[in-house]
């Protein structure tokens, strides 16, 4: 699940909001949820489902009847990308930021053409 300190970052990055709202399907059911999530003096109200967040930026919900059969997020599996760096493979994701910067503006040769 999102983190507090994560949904503090989100509220302060909006500082004009007192509600975030996230919209979406569900993940197990499919089923439309809108999840909000709302900044009070005593911590946060979230009402409507569950938020994920896995990878920064990218969210997923869950409806308020499958966050109970099962909190946690299944079929949920991070693509790991490797690529070659000074002669060797390794994970895009270990490399510096200067060289994935590289990779981002890397585009494909296509030899039929």
């Amino acid at each position: 699940m999102m983190t507090v300190e994560r949904l503090h970052e989100i509220f302060d990055e909006n500082v004009d909001k007192q509600m975030i709202g996230f919209e979406g399907n569900c993940h197990d059911c499919g089923c439309e949820v809108k999840v909000g999530v709302t900044l009070m003096p005593e911590g946060f109200l979230v009402s409507g489902g569950a938020v994920f967040e896995p990878e920064r930026d990218q969210f997923f919900t869950k409806c308020d009847n499958c966050f109970e059969k099962n909190p946690l997020l299944t079929q949920y599996q991070k693509c790991e990308v490797y690529s070659r760096v000074v002669g060797y493979l390794r994970p895009v994701s270990q490399w510096n930021e200067g060289k994935q910067a590289e990779f981002k503006d890397r585009e494909v040769f296509d030899l039929v053409s």
